[in-house]
């Protein structure tokens, strides 16, 4: 079966052009990857739960913000390379990334050392334009931006 998870896409429109707000992977194996390692703030579900509510659930979780009110627009579900199908929703909005606090995780660090230590999901949080957000995101992901160019007209 394959893993699924469900995340946002907040957009904002500056100058007359669409920017999205990604977010970077925290931890050691993603301190030095940039280009194809960002991705939109999404996390894991069940087969049977609603993708919406697990986006905004992960939308808070992995931000520390709520989700402002907005419609929530349905951009459909992408296939990762690994074979994760992710469910994207995309919303307008605002946020400044510097105020970004990820919940975070435990892992053996360094490896076979027998010593645990603690990472934000997320290290950090940034604003880009559509361009460089198909530089800068996990390769499926990038069809959000398309799709969500699509529904924006």
């Amino acid at each position: 079966m394959a893993r699924r998870s469900a995340g946002i896409l907040l957009y904002r429109v500056t100058d007359g052009a669409v920017e999205v707000l990604l977010v970077h992977p925290g931890g050691p194996f993603w301190t030095s990857r940039d280009a194809g390692a960002w991705s939109i703030p999404k996390g894991e579900h069940d087969e049977g739960e609603d993708p919406r509510a697990c986006a905004l659930r992960e939308f808070g979780e992995e931000t520390g913000a709520d989700l402002p009110a907005g419609e929530l627009i349905e951009l459909g579900t992408v296939k990762q390379k690994g074979g994760k199908l992710v469910s994207a929703f995309a919303v307008e909005s605002d946020l400044d990334p510097d105020a970004v606090r990820s919940n975070t995780f435990t892992m053996e660090w360094p490896p076979r050392s027998g010593r645990s230590a603690e990472f934000p999901e997320i290290d950090r949080a940034g604003w880009f334009d559509v361009d460089t957000a198909r530089e800068k995101l996990i390769p499926a992901q990038a069809e959000l931006l398309d799709r969500l160019l699509a529904r924006l007209g």
